[in-house]
């Protein structure tokens, strides 16, 4: 078992495993299990998604995202680094969202400002990053258009979130590593609107299937007045493909930012 650059690397393949059996070696089960978990493991982190993530995934048809509110931020004016919890269908946190932007990129582009979110889970463990470069905020341009990129591990991209353009309604084209479109997210006319939940509805590609939707939901008066903290719910069919989830939950942020963050 070779050592290179701190990481022990383990070699075996099944031929390997078949020919010492018929040679009449025994082979402990405990060894044959745990060399087939590896093997799974690889596969999967081969496909770019990790294992944590992809048990993750796999098990959800509902994400609540919550974003926290900042004191500060509420009392001066002055914008932070958002940090959003991320939970489950049963209200347990599994992921936490924190913005990194620099000062001066938060509060002068201020909505419309490039970031980077990083995922942690419980352990802090930064298991998914995504990234939005600077486009235009505009829909009298079709060019330039928004988008965020979702790696899972950080750096190694798994999908892309893009905008459509569109004169009247919110359309947002689901992608995934190759840049191929998969599915679409069509939200409403109006995008703001007072006292009732915002539904995002995500359809097939030609628009004439719904298989789930991201809504912004209403937090009361008080806390849509004041803050601009939202509270966003997604569904999506538990079979669907686990990157294809990471970059739902990269959408959701993606119309968070477009829509709903200066909206206090």
């Amino acid at each position: 078992m070779p050592w290179s650059g701190g990481v022990w690397h383990l070699s075996f393949s099944q031929r390997g495993l078949e020919s010492r059996a018929s040679a009449g070696s025994r082979i402990p089960c405990s060894t044959t299990a745990y060399t087939w978990r590896l093997l799974a493991q690889e596969h999967i982190c081969q496909l770019g998604m990790p294992l944590s993530i992809h048990q993750q995934h796999s098990k959800i048809d509902q994400i609540l995202i919550h974003q926290q509110t900042e004191l500060l931020e509420v009392l001066t004016g002055f914008e932070t680094n958002n940090k959003f919890e991320i939970k489950n269908s049963l209200g347990q946190m599994v992921y936490l969202a924190v913005e990194d932007t620099d000062c001066c990129t938060r509060n002068c582009c201020e909505a419309a400002r490039p970031f980077t979110l990083r995922i942690l889970d419980n352990l802090g463990r930064e298991v998914m990053t995504l990234e939005r470069p600077l486009r235009c905020s505009s829909c009298c341009f079709p060019c330039c258009l928004q988008e965020i990129e979702i790696q899972a591990p950080p750096g190694v991209p798994v999908g892309y979130v893009t905008q459509t353009w569109h004169p009247c309604l919110p359309k947002l084209t689901l992608q995934n590593e190759k840049k191929q479109d998969v599915l679409k997210v069509v939200g409403p006319c109006v995008a703001c609107t007072c006292c009732t939940d915002i539904d995002f509805e995500i359809k097939s590609l030609d628009e004439q299937s719904r298989i789930g939707k991201i809504s912004k939901q209403w937090s009361g008066c008080v806390r849509e007045t004041f803050t601009d903290s939202d509270n966003f719910g997604i569904q999506f069919p538990l079979d669907l493909d686990v990157k294809m989830k990471a970059v739902t939950l990269g959408a959701c942020f993606l119309l968070d930012y477009m829509f709903f963050e200066g909206c206090e």
